[in-house]
């Protein structure tokens, strides 16, 4: 039969931008469904805008591999687009003796994962770089940077619609139904509303994962895995911004931690704490300054009392509950759920952002190279 379209991808985040364009770029007929009035308003539009360098991630795990991948990727693809970033990389730091180990330990990994460019730091190498820092140790992962997240994800949908293919936002998926010899039907609504066939199905809502799964016929609901929101806030600093590289303690169980950036404004800011939730509550309450500033001290005992402002809230799509092991991206095609010609991604969260291009090749690799 003749399709509508070659492929649809809901969700016009950074990571269904990013497997459009994939898409896209082998020749195929794309449609990215979007529920909000404009792309990137979900978990893309409130992050860090860190690019990471691959340091953290379990040896031979999607994270890592597409972490380094999509990094290499993203640094050419910002400078071929003109799109504003800075390299300023990283200091993992150890604040004090007992800490060692645990940066040790991230050092062995990043190089296992394959990052280039990771140097020891004694205290003394690490204030020489950054004078306001307290360290005992770091360590320098200079391939870690800051880019503009949106006008990255405005060149995403360019070259989507570039080639041919459609964005379309304030179309919320209602539901997907199979095809006698494959392929789906879409219902969509919202102001876009449709009923429309496609060959190909990529479902990359972010926090939406499990709801969409679950409205597609056919998906086992024992195949959809738990979903958990793990809320960060954001302080941002009033006054000059201490450092120019990006400060990261040792990471937290199941996070990565409260770190500093400089933005690409120049201004400093802290964040993300990590609290689970059951809504999606973007508020941030002010009582919580202290809370960081303690925190903060740690490597910046310089903050000066009263100078952290509320700034905003990210959720991350979490496939793990408090005290779980960090459970890594998960790409679901036909051999998980059994449905041919579908892939649906679950929880990717960070280090998605850095990793989507990569996370976009994987999915056209697997649905069209290898003619899944």
């Amino acid at each position: 039969m003749a399709f509508d379209f070659d492929v649809t991808v809901v969700g016009a985040g950074a990571v269904g931008l990013a497997c459009g364009r994939a898409l896209a770029k082998r020749g195929l007929t794309v449609l990215v469904l979007e529920k909000e009035g404009h792309i990137g308003q979900g978990v893309s539009s409130r992050n860090s805008e860190v690019i990471h360098g691959g340091l953290y991630y379990p040896t031979g795990s999607l994270k890592a591999r597409f972490c380094v991948e999509g990094r290499r990727a993203l640094y050419a693809f910002l400078e071929s687009h003109k799109i504003d970033y800075r390299k300023c990389g990283k200091l993992v730091v150890a604040t004090e003796e007992g800490e060692v180990e645990h940066i040790e330990q991230i050092f062995q990994q990043a190089k296992t994962n394959g990052v280039e460019g990771l140097e020891h730091l004694t205290g003394a190498q690490a204030r020489a770089m950054e004078p306001a820092l307290n360290a005992h140790a770091a360590i320098l992962s200079p391939e870690s940077g800051l880019f503009a997240s949106h006008d990255y994800m405005l060149a995403l949908q360019g070259e989507i619609e570039d080639a041919g293919g459609s964005v379309v936002l304030s179309t919320p998926f209602e539901r997907a139904e199979l095809l006698p010899g494959g392929g789906f039907t879409i219902v969509a609504g919202g102001e876009g509303g449709a009923t429309l066939t496609t060959r190909l199905l990529v479902t990359a809502p972010g926090l939406q994962a499990q709801h969409v799964a679950a409205l597609i016929e056919g998906f086992p609901a024992d195949r959809i895995p738990a979903g958990h929101f793990g809320k960060g806030v954001y302080f941002r600093l009033t006054g000059k911004a201490p450092f120019d590289r990006l400060i990261y303690p040792p990471p937290i169980a199941g996070a990565l931690g409260t770190h500093y950036r400089k933005d690409l404004g120049g201004q400093a800011v802290f964040g993300p704490d990590l609290v689970y939730v059951e809504t999606e509550d973007y508020s941030v309450d002010p009582a919580k300054a202290e809370e960081f500033a303690r925190y903060i001290r740690r490597f910046w005992p310089g903050l000066p009392d009263g100078a952290l402002t509320p700034d905003y809230a990210g959720i991350r799509p979490k496939l793990h509950g408090p005290g779980e092991p960090q459970p890594d991206f998960q790409l679901r095609g036909a051999e998980d759920h059994g449905i041919d010609g579908l892939m649906a991604l679950f929880g990717i969260e960070s280090p998605g952002l850095t990793s989507s291009l990569a996370i976009g090749e994987a999915v056209a690799e697997r649905l069209v190279d290898q003619g899944s």
